[in-house]
């Protein structure tokens, strides 16, 4: 889905400039000068990203940055500094100041765009966790207890020796962390122990980048389990925009001109560390404080416990950012000829594929449960009628497509679903704005099975 940018930059030209170009990435944009005017856009059309442009000879600007990070409400929004000098000392304060990231003068394109998609991808999964630990909260689960994180394990991955890397020593005495430097595929054949590392900083500045395999590497560690999770780091060549652009959309988290200094990527590797550290916390909130209590245990989704207070949420988020929220009831088509045909368990195991086909095809971001019997709610933040509709049709045809199998005796039967799908305006602060929803997807999915079945019937939320 389309994020929503917002560009603060006090020269006429430069936000013109940027305006057509994140419209032509079909970007939705607002644009300002000031930073009161710009706090008043987030207050009334949050977005998902900022480009600010910390060169003006404003304090304002600045201020607003570290205003943003310090807000509970905005601390969450990408900052992406543009405009700065192209100096490790100027990128530096910019990110000191709370930017995610700084793009000096000129900006190369391919590299705003990746380091766009990159922040938005970011800012989904720590929204999505944030989202579950405040739903166990409103449950009654106990707030994960803060401790001792002890120290991070960082792994450098260079073609240079540990005693020739000047990488490895700045980051051994900015950090004062373990730093473990071993060759860049070593790391793919270190067995179990590498599921413990926090950061790999992977040194490709001067190496031939195209020949030394680093960019499957990057991905081959953001795709294998025992490493997704770890936070990267790629040092790239300072005067190569499209080698970082590339880093950037195989997975890796930031990327850092070899020409810096040991400070400036220490602060960003510090910053990564950090973000790992509350994903790992909010994750394992997520797994100790709810799984037994909000979850059918039959097909591990969300139960009905979970949904309101979620789907509260995020009909809060929703009005705040002023962007919609599909909600999709999805009820198996004449469900109780299989159990009664083919048995209960054949009936448990088509609910369970079900579950499975809907949970592989939907966004982290979106809510999937099992509501009871056979059927299931979908709750999609950030999304419009027309792709509302185009994601129904989807997941029916997930469903209607592919046979589903049973037991070794039996051959597979075929399913379908009906899908009833509603898309809230601007939704209000009543707490009965969520319920108008799902009332509203209960209709539609009526409609769905009255005209016959297998098919998707929409209505347009009143909310």
């Amino acid at each position: 889905m389309p994020g929503r940018i917002l560009i603060v930059d006090t020269v006429a030209t430069n936000r013109i400039v940027l305006k057509v170009k994140m419209l032509a990435a079909q970007f939705a944009v607002d644009v300002c000068a000031t930073k009161a005017e710009a706090v008043s856009i987030i207050a009334d059309n949050r977005p998902d990203l900022i480009l600010l442009n910390l060169s003006d000879a404003v304090a304002d600007q600045h201020s607003l940055c570290l205003d943003l990070r310090r807000t509970p409400d905005t601390s969450t929004i990408s900052i992406i500094a543009v405009g700065v000098a192209d100096t490790s000392r100027a990128r530096f304060a910019a990110l000191d100041a709370g930017a995610d990231d700084v793009l000096p003068h000129p900006v190369n394109d391919a590299l705003l765009l990746a380091r766009i998609r990159s922040l938005l991808r970011v800012r989904s999964t720590s929204e999505e966790l944030q989202l579950r630990e405040g739903t166990s909260r409103a449950l009654g689960f106990e707030e994960h207890k803060a401790g001792f994180d002890g120290a991070a394990k960082i792994a450098v991955l260079s073609l240079l020796t540990s005693g020739q890397n000047a990488l490895v020593t700045g980051l051994r005495k900015g950090l004062r962390n373990t730093i473990h430097s071993m060759l860049p595929h070593d790391v793919l054949r270190s067995g179990a122990g590498q599921s413990a590392y926090d950061l790999f900083v992977i040194d490709a500045g001067e190496a031939a980048v195209g020949q030394s395999g680093l960019f499957g590497l990057v991905s081959d560690l953001r795709a294998r389990a025992q490493t997704r999770l770890a936070m990267q780091l790629v040092v790239v060549p300072a005067d190569k925009p499209e080698i970082a652009a590339m880093f950037l959309d195989l997975g890796a988290d930031d990327v850092v001109p070899h020409t810096s200094d040991a400070a400036e990527i220490t602060l960003r590797a510090k910053r990564l560390i950090a973000r790992k550290r509350q994903h790992d916390k909010l994750r394992d909130t997520v797994r100790t404080g709810l799984n037994a209590a909000v979850t059918d245990p039959l097909t591990g989704l969300f139960n009905r416990r979970y949904v309101e207070p979620h789907l509260a949420r995020l009909a809060d988020q929703s009005r705040k950012s002023g962007r919609e929220l599909a909600v999709m009831m999805i009820d198996i088509d004449h469900f109780k000829a299989v159990n009664d045909g083919y048995g209960h368990a054949a009936g448990d195991k088509v609910l369970i594929e079900l579950a499975d086909r809907l949970r592989e095809n939907l966004r982290a971001v979106d809510l999937v449960a099992r509501m009871g019997g056979e059927e299931f709610l979908v709750a999609m933040p950030g999304t419009s009628v027309t792709d509302a509709r185009l994601a129904a049709d989807r997941l029916r045809a997930l469903v209607n497509t592919t046979a589903f199998k049973l037991a070794d005796d039996q051959p597979p039967i075929k399913i379908t679903v009906s899908v009833g799908v509603a898309v809230s305006g601007r939704i209000k602060a009543e707490a009965s704005a969520i319920n108008k929803i799902c009332a509203q997807a209960d209709k539609a999915l009526y409609a769905a099975k009255s005209a016959g079945r297998d098919q998707v019937a929409m209505s347009k939320s009143a909310a």
